[in-house]
């Protein structure tokens, strides 16, 4: 990697893209040795490897292509992995077995380092009657956070966990608690979450008519479509989730709706898939293709774009029959329709490069040249790549000629598709291209804005641990290696900090519409944004054709993994355009949880307090004492104690010791320490304490945490934060039934000398 190339560019590409034997042994010496391993891997399905082998790597030199990252880390290592970053699964069925197949295949797509998304609309509501069995359904969301408690238990490959989306109609009678879901701290939080949002739904609001709940023909609610249309707004105002899925529009668009029907996206949005559907990323980098930056002359050279994109689609199509599959239903389904998804990364950079402001009507026009040449170019290497191996195996002319998409496209390209039929369903998509935007110096991201000219990044390390670097922005060295160091900032340098929300919207509908699959794309709202011109966001991007919608606004629940620079540039300063500052009555506050993108420091005095547990099974007392720092005003945990006499328990108590205070130190939603830790039972029993049944000696710990956590106001009490729960177990005192170890129902009974839980027929005599 060329000296000029930013540190943490190097360190990505060290920790993630460079090769390594199973020993540990390097073998990818340099990048230039890793882009000969991808441009050699990608060749091999052709019929002259030799010819294409160099210009494949043509294509990534200089960071000109970017394959997606499965790709960059395994094309060519020789490993039981997959190529494909996205995959929707199979419709769930709405049945015990089935049901945990579809946990199974989710299992098996993370363990290969694929993001998954499903939808749970197929699954009968929380109490639904179970014919055959007596019980009813527990609901969607019951099982999501069985798959949720999957994926924290699962490593994608490489150094990042599994990624999924969870989605559910906006019409299925579990939808509010759906769109509620994340209120409770710690609760699916391993799911990005979306509504699938209907044409019908969009008119029942405009309209203020009443909307019906149903399943399997059967209306179980019927409540105004502007009520549950507010009760999404307000959720995602506050905690930045569930985002919108416009589906209809999504199967109306696509150019294979005459073969599948979608119902759910990956994790981030950017592929609409069908059951068992995967696709493959990749996205040039737009920032590299730009001559004469910062002039008069200032330009993309769009022959340059034409290369890239032929050698790029070529690249992808060969992926699809080089990749292995984690499940032999998604190697049918990429085979048959071989959809790829090229993009692209580095447009705010190549604005900037071209001296136009984000969202400008300068940088639209700019936008709509280079993404119709894109599109045009890669729809025209498919139709080659037709001619030469074949269309796709789905290919029937005229319903794909047909479809809503492809009609848009130039007349001299259909007319080639029409004489040659096209070697992919769908072409086009954009990706968030994080990691790889990063690997190539620093370019902005996707079709994002400078998120910031120069800020710090926390980067996850092969260690587990995340370490806070700092990252400068690509265009923005350019010019300060153009101008020097003390060169004020023209207007055009302008980040995601200064941004309206409708800039935002107009690059993401403008660039909707050259995208045959959909966008990657995060709306930045201001802070004090006001609910209504919030809410009004989502109205504009449906009218504006998007595919769907995502909001970041910034609030106490959901954290980021950047974190501005207080002494960079701020770009151009303006009021963003439309919107007024919240109104005092807005009740959305979302609480004062903060994710920090590097540990905190130690004060020299912490304020805290320490808890003696005793333990009938341990001779000695247990003492937590539980440290908190103020920070921003309010109380938080900052570090924990666990001391005993009793040295049996020093290692392990010493270990958690050290790993919940690291938990504390990072900021965020400590509250899932308290939920796992109550969650451990002990196989040999639990003990009585204080008249109440513990099921372990950790699940003490964890109620001696959340007991502090109530205490300092970092989590709600009992009452307040479930009211009806809290009257249960006030209600619940006086009662002769006690808690089981096994299933934690209070049901246990004494009976014929024997402890005997009536719910799942526990005993402790068994």
């Amino acid at each position: 990697m060329t000296a000029s190339v930013a540190p943490i560019s190097r360190q990505i590409w060290d920790m993630k893209y460079r090769l390594r034997a199973d020993d540990g042994k390097i073998l990818d010496k340099t990048v230039e040795e890793t882009w000969l391993r991808v441009a050699h891997a990608l060749a091999v399905p052709e019929s002259e490897p030799a010819k294409w082998q160099p210009l494949f790597y043509r294509a990534l030199e200089d960071f000109q292509f970017l394959p997606a990252g499965r790709i960059m880390a395994g094309a060519g290592a020789a490993r039981q992995v997959t190529l494909f970053n996205c995959f929707v699964m199979g419709q769930i069925p709405d049945d015990m077995a089935g049901i945990f197949d579809g946990l199974k295949e989710a299992a098996l797509t993370m363990q290969q380092g694929g993001g998954v998304g499903h939808d749970f609309s197929t699954l009968r509501p929380r109490g639904a009657p179970v014919h055959g069995v007596g019980a009813d359904a527990s609901g969607p969301i019951s099982f999501m956070a069985v798959w949720d408690a999957m994926c924290r238990t699962i490593m994608s490959a490489g150094y990042r966990r599994g990624a999924m989306m969870g989605a559910l109609r906006c019409d299925h009678p579990d939808i509010e608690a759906f769109v509620d879901a994340k209120r409770e701290p710690g609760q699916l939080r391993m799911f990005n979450l979306s509504v699938l949002i209907s044409d019908d739904f969009m008119a029942a609001v405009k309209d203020d008519r009443p909307w019906d709940l149903t399943f399997g023909g059967v209306t179980y609610k019927t409540i105004a479509a502007r009520e549950l249309w507010d009760r999404i707004m307000r959720a995602t105002y506050g905690y930045a989730e569930p985002g919108v899925v416009f589906i209809d529009r999504i199967n109306r668009a696509n150019n294979l709706s005459y073969v599948e029907t979608i119902h759910a996206t990956n994790p981030c949005g950017e592929q609409p898939l069908p059951p068992y559907g995967a696709c493959l990323l990749g996205s040039v980098n737009l920032a590299r293709l730009v001559s004469d930056p910062f002039t008069d002359e200032a330009a993309l050279d769009l022959e340059a774009l034409d290369q890239v994109v032929q050698t790029a689609v070529r690249m992808l199509d060969n992926a699809i029959d080089l990749s292995g599959y984690p499940l032999p239903e998604q190697a049918r389904e990429a085979r048959v329709k071989r959809r790829i998804g090229l993009g692209v990364t580095g447009l705010a950079d190549a604005l900037i490069l071209c001296r136009a402001r984000y969202g400008s009507p300068e940088s639209l026009r700019l936008i709509e040249t280079w993404l119709a040449r894109l599109r045009r170019a890669a729809y025209l290497a498919s139709v080659d790549l037709a001619v030469e191996k074949g269309p796709f195996p789905a290919y029937d002319p005229e319903p794909y000629l047909d479809g809503e998409t492809v009609r848009t496209l130039d007349d001299d390209v259909q007319a080639a598709i029409r004489r040659s039929g096209i070697r992919n369903g769908l072409v086009t998509s954009i990706a968030p291209t994080g990691t790889i935007s990063l690997l190539a110096d620093n370019v902005s991201s996707g079709i994002e804005p400078v998120f910031s000219f120069r800020h710090r990044r926390a980067v996850l390390m092969p260690d587990g641990e995340s370490r806070s670097q700092d990252v400068v922005d690509f265009a923005y060295r350019r010019y300060l290696d153009a101008y020097g160091e003390d060169a004020k900032l023209p207007d055009y340098f302008v980040d995601a900090q200064k941004l309206a929300p409708i800039d935002h919207l107009r690059v993401q509908a403008t660039a909707q519409d050259f995208i045959d699959s959909a966008i990657s794309k995060t709306i930045n709202c201001p802070e004090d944004i006001s609910f209504e011109d919030f809410k009004s966001i989502y109205r504009e991007a449906f009218d504006r054709g998007c595919k769907g919608c995502t909001t970041y606004r910034p609030n106490a629940v959901t954290g980021a993994v950047l974190e501005p620079d207080p002494d960079a540039p701020a770009g151009q300063a303006e009021l963003p355009l439309g919107i007024a500052p919240a109104a005092e009555d807005d009740e959305l506050d979302a609480g004062g949880v903060v994710y920090m993108t590097q540990p905190l420091e130690r004060p020299e005095e912490l304020p805290g307090k320490t808890y003696k547990v005793r333990w009938p099974e341990s001779d000695h007392a247990i003492y937590i004492t539980v440290n908190d720092v103020i920070q921003d005003g309010r109380r938080r945990p900052f570090e924990i104690f666990i001391n005993s006499k009793n040295m049996e328990h020093y290692a392990w108590t010493l270990g958690l010791t050290r790993m919940i205070s690291a938990v504390f130190r990072r900021g965020g939603d400590v509250s899932f320490v308290v939920d796992e830790l109550k969650a451990v039972f002990d196989p040999r029993g639990g003990q009585w304490v204080a008249g109440r049944y513990v099921p372990s000696l950790l699940a003490a710990i964890g109620e001696v945490i959340e007991r502090h956590l109530i205490d300092i106001g970092f989590l709600p009490g009992a009452a307040q934060h479930n009211p009806d729960a809290a009257a249960g177990a006030e209600r619940r005192t006086d009662s002769p039934l006690r808690g089981c170890p096994r299933c934690g129902s209070r049901s246990m009974i004494h009976v014929e000398g024997c402890d005997t839980c009536t719910a799942c027929h526990y005993s402790r005599c068994a």
